[in-house]
């Protein structure tokens, strides 16, 4: 056997060998998403694949989940369209929010808006009264 002989059958492996373990990795990043929309229940926060954050509210259906976006406000979206589940830090954010809050008296805060402030503040114009076409 000489090597060109051999150099085809090579070529076809080394082609071949990372496309079969390309496809081998998305398929099974495929059934781990999909676990994992099938896995979401009531309460977990979840990101949506346009990166919208909510907590899911309703599971019944096999499709499509209940998600609460806002206080009150709640949406339905196909499973397909979660992307993530992920840690509540919201209310980490209150709270530190709140603890910053704490820090600054009110009495302080309104010393800093002083009159000068105010000046560079830009100004709103009057809406302009249109003299009516007299005719």
């Amino acid at each position: 056997m000489n090597f060109s002989s051999l150099l085809f059958p090579l070529l076809i492996i080394a082609l071949a060998l990372p496309l079969f373990l390309s496809a081998r990795k998305q398929k099974r990043s495929m059934h781990e998403m999909q676990q994992l929309q099938k896995s979401l229940e009531p309460g977990d926060r979840v990101m949506t694949t346009s990166g919208l954050y909510a907590t899911v509210v309703d599971t019944s259906d096999d499709d499509t989940l209940d998600l609460e976006i806002a206080p009150g406000v709640t949406t339905t979206w196909l499973r397909a369209a979660v992307r993530e589940r992920v840690r509540d830090t919201g209310a980490d954010q209150d709270t530190a929010v709140a603890e910053d809050d704490e820090q600054e008296p009110a009495a302080d805060v309104a010393e800093q808006h002083t009159t000068a402030d105010r000046a560079d503040e830009p100004k709103v114009a009057a809406p302009l009264e249109h003299e009516k076409h007299r005719g």
